[in-house]
């Protein structure tokens, strides 16, 4: 069994191996897009943040949504440090309930997302919550793919929040969707310092 085992697993070794020698660097940087009904896509974004800085790498946050609420990775980052950051959206779209002063907002994050892509100061820029600016069309998939094509040639986007268009979809090179499966707010449970926010 032991021996099966070993064998399996070194033809697979080779596999893998004549895959990746086949793979190339495209030099330039990559558009992900995380999306979908479940919780996380942030949560995942930032944890790329986390990585691009623990090889060096500069990174720039634009959020398009969450306005004036303080969270924890704001403040992490904040006392961190070395990332730059705009949170330049008013909040929930229920909040403000001014269809013009969202895609004012919308349109004002965009053009700080897309200085920042072509700026080359950073090799990661997030778009936080850019795709719910999508889906109530305070922004058109078209704009945002200019800028992404304006974009340095080291730098690289990850764009975060559900239902990303097909369009964006189709441009990015990397797409994950995250799907609930289970969520304590349908229990009654209210978002937790720490682990939501």
């Amino acid at each position: 069994m032991t021996d099966d085992h070993k064998t399996a697993m070194q033809a697979m070794q080779k596999d893998q191996r004549a895959k990746v020698a086949e793979l190339h660097d495209p030099d330039r940087g990559l558009v992900l897009v995380h999306t979908g009904d479940g919780k996380g896509k942030s949560s995942s974004a930032f944890g790329v943040a986390i990585r691009a800085l623990g090889w060096g790498q500069s990174v720039g946050v634009v959020q398009f949504i969450k306005g004036t609420w303080v969270t924890g990775e704001r403040q992490f980052f904040d006392r961190l440090g070395g990332v730059e950051w705009h949170t330049m959206g008013e909040g929930f779209t229920w909040d403000t309930q001014d269809r013009a002063r969202d895609i004012a907002a919308a349109e004002a994050a965009l053009a700080r997302g897309a200085e920042m892509l072509a700026s080359g100061r950073h090799d990661l820029v997030i778009l936080d919550e850019i795709n719910i600016a999508l889906r109530y069309d305070y922004l058109t998939p078209a704009a945002v793919i200019a800028a992404l094509d304006g974009r340095a040639a080291k730098t690289g986007a990850i764009l975060t929040g559900r239902d990303a268009p097909q369009a964006i979809c189709e441009y990015a090179d990397l797409v994950s969707r995250i799907e609930e499966v289970k969520h304590p707010f349908q229990s009654g449970i209210k978002a937790q310092r720490g682990v939501d926010y």
